[in-house]
């Protein structure tokens, strides 16, 4: 897969200029699957769900004027047929996964069957929201650990090989210091980017490269 992992969605020019170069094409010549799933663990997630879908939320993403738009809702898919839901997946150009819970999501995308088909998708790329960005790492770092975990502990995907800290000094999330990131960071057993809403990080291969114009930190891993 080709990873577009966000703190706060595509904010600006120079994200949304990332994401057209991973997906090959114009955004008005592609086609998005929408998944909300994270949400749905946070109070009033039915209705934060809906702003997401709707392009209502604060992080852009459905808006973006995608030639089709369709929601693949994970806590559904192990009760329908599968071939229903994976060709679509498939077949898609973008895979558009908004933020809440890291360790719900990652605990669905497993349940759903999702995980198994992640490999095959070469060419797909997937553009994370804060939890849809964590969770491609070896580890969240128990600051994102919100109640108990449905598969315990920190764990989640571990598709690449670094952490994120995300909403780097917004002004609404006051734990969300550079100070807290510094703690946060000699947590985690692996590098970690503290990155703000206004930044991202495309993976493509091997090449991991920070697109912002706004500000981040890479820490290094502990011994």
């Amino acid at each position: 897969m080709k990873l577009l992992l966000t703190s706060g969605g595509i904010k600006n020019t120079s994200i949304r200029g990332a994401l057209v170069d991973v997906l090959g094409k114009p955004i008005a010549e592609s086609d998005a699957l929408c998944i909300p799933t994270a949400i749905y663990a946070f109070p009033g997630g039915a209705g934060r769900a809906w702003e997401l879908i709707s392009g209502n939320a604060a992080s852009p993403l459905c808006e973006l004027g995608w030639k089709s738009l369709g929601v693949l809702e994970l806590t559904a898919l192990p009760s329908i047929e599968r071939a229903h839901w994976t060709t679509a997946v498939q077949e898609t150009d973008a895979l558009l996964v908004g933020g809440g819970d890291p360790l719900y999501l990652h605990h669905w995308i497993h349940r759903s069957g999702l995980a198994d088909l992640l490999p095959s998708l070469r060419e797909t790329v997937w553009v994370g929201v804060s939890a849809g960005s964590l969770v491609m790492a070896p580890n969240v770092g128990q600051e994102f650990v919100y109640g108990t975990p449905p598969t315990g502990g920190d764990r989640a995907l571990g598709l690449v090989d670094f952490a994120i800290f995300p909403h780097l000094d917004h002004e609404a999330m006051p734990d969300h210091s550079m100070a807290n990131a510094e703690t946060w960071a000699a947590g985690v057993p692996v590098p970690g980017y503290a990155i703000d809403d206004e930044t991202a990080i495309r993976v493509v291969g091997d090449t991991v490269e920070v697109v912002t114009e706004g500000h981040w930190r890479l820490f290094t891993s502990n011994p």
